[in-house]
């Protein structure tokens, strides 16, 4: 099984994102998987290819949260809970090295 380790600037949109939830602003809908992706990967941990599939599969269900109040900075509500759930899967940085990584079911 391969293994892919979140390069620097995905594993700074994590560490963000956790400061935010430590500040309550994930949004009551906000879920453990979040959390605990947001963890991983602000640690640094490497992952597997199934997550590296999951990481896809948010960032192109998500895509359209950040056209939201509150995505970007400066803005009225920033950050929104939208905001702080795409830093908990790596920010931008992490849908760029997600769908650059190679996985077994892409070949």
């Amino acid at each position: 099984m391969t293994s892919h380790t979140p390069p620097k600037d995905v594993q700074e949109a994590a560490q963000r994102a956790l400061g935010w939830i430590e500040e309550g602003r994930a949004g009551r809908g906000f879920s453990d998987t979040g959390r605990t992706r947001a963890q991983q990967l602000a640690r640094g941990d490497a992952v597997s290819d199934e997550v590296i599939e999951r990481m896809r599969q948010y960032f192109s269900r998500h895509a359209p949260d950040k056209q939201a109040e509150g995505f970007t900075s400066p803005g009225e509500g920033f950050p929104s809970p939208g905001r702080v759930a795409w830093d908990a899967w790596g920010g931008d940085p992490g849908e760029r090295w997600a769908n650059s990584e190679t996985i077994d079911n892409d070949s």
